[in-house]
């Protein structure tokens, strides 16, 4: 009531809609501000929660949710490992399609390539989703790029931030990395159990380790303002499920592939694929709807790129 309410709400609508004491609304208030909510107190004019609070519990992000199935199960965690392990061990026992996994700090965030990602307390918003869709294997890896798209338009409703896409599994801004996609999935013959998106955002961080200070950004550092995290988790959510209806049409790119090229950092850029047989330097084309990064190289050669197998970066840095 007091995150939908435009300016005051009077302890006299609170203790009518809920049929409760004023003694009652006014313990709930204290309990609020005991977990970190600011809340203003005027006589005569009732409560008002103050702007800028960044609180993650449960009930914040089920008030900020509002989808049809991405996140309607819910698992949080003040403190784990990793929400990718988190996700994948509650796949294996069953949970449903769109079951979200969700943690206020990770201990052993996951990066690409087995590599670490660093998670602080009240910084970021680090969560990873179920999802068992009708798909060949071969097209898992296209969820990642499905992803990204929900990512910056995520960002974009909760906080007005432009941001754009370093194919296939970054969002960044101001070309320093915002967010990192990491989709792993369990499949079995030709199909496929489940996949697990897991996301990361940085998002109030204010500053990072020299070793990759030069890379990443945050929401705040771009935008100058505290950001909500439950509120862009409930955008990004809500933007997949948009974003994955129209994958799922084609079970390609074909419907998303305007959108992704219009938002591809590396778009007609020069860019170093470093692949297994070696690396080598081209202008990048675009995606093609298979999700690959086509580049043509000096002798007018075109590659397919396949994601997972290799890294690309910028001639000149890492975008």
């Amino acid at each position: 009531m007091l995150k939908e309410a435009d300016g005051y709400l009077s302890g006299q609508e609170i203790c009518g809609r809920l049929n409760v004491s004023r003694t009652a609304v006014w313990k709930v208030i204290r309990q609020l501000e005991a977990e970190g909510y600011r809340i203003e107190a005027v006589r005569n004019r009732g409560y008002r929660l103050e702007k800028g609070t960044d609180l993650l519990n449960r009930a914040e992000l089920e008030s900020s949710i509002r989808t049809k199935w991405a996140g309607k199960t819910l698992l949080y965690f003040d403190e784990t490992d990793s929400t990718n392990t988190e996700a994948k061990k509650a796949a294996e026992a069953g949970a449903p399609h769109g079951t979200l996994a969700v943690a206020d700090f990770q201990s052993m965030g996951k990066g690409r390539r087995g590599r670490s990602w660093a998670s602080p307390h009240g910084a970021g918003v680090w969560m990873s989703l179920v999802q068992r869709p009708q798909l060949h294997p071969s097209c898992a890896s296209m969820l990642t790029l499905v992803a990204a798209l929900a990512v910056s338009d995520g960002i974009r409703s909760a906080c007005g931030l432009e941001t754009r896409i370093k194919w296939p599994n970054d969002v960044v801004a101001g070309g320093r990395k915002v967010c990192g996609i990491l989709t792993e999935m369990s499949t079995e013959l030709e199909c496929i159990n489940y996949v697990v998106t897991g996301i990361g955002v940085n998002v109030n961080n204010e500053a990072f380790p020299e070793e990759i200070a030069q890379v990443a950004t945050s929401l705040r550092m771009e935008t100058g303002g505290s950001v909500s995290r439950s509120r862009l988790i409930g955008a990004i959510l809500e933007a997949y499920e948009r974003y994955y209806a129209r994958f799922m049409e084609y079970r390609d790119m074909t419907e998303l592939l305007e959108e992704y090229n219009g938002r591809l950092a590396n778009y007609q850029n020069e860019v170093r694929v470093l692949a297994p047989g070696g690396e080598y330097t081209g202008t990048a084309l675009g995606i093609d709807k298979a999700g690959e990064l086509l580049v043509k190289t000096g002798d007018g050669r075109t590659e397919r790129v396949i994601s997972g197998e290799v890294s690309v970066r910028g001639i000149y840095g890492y975008v």
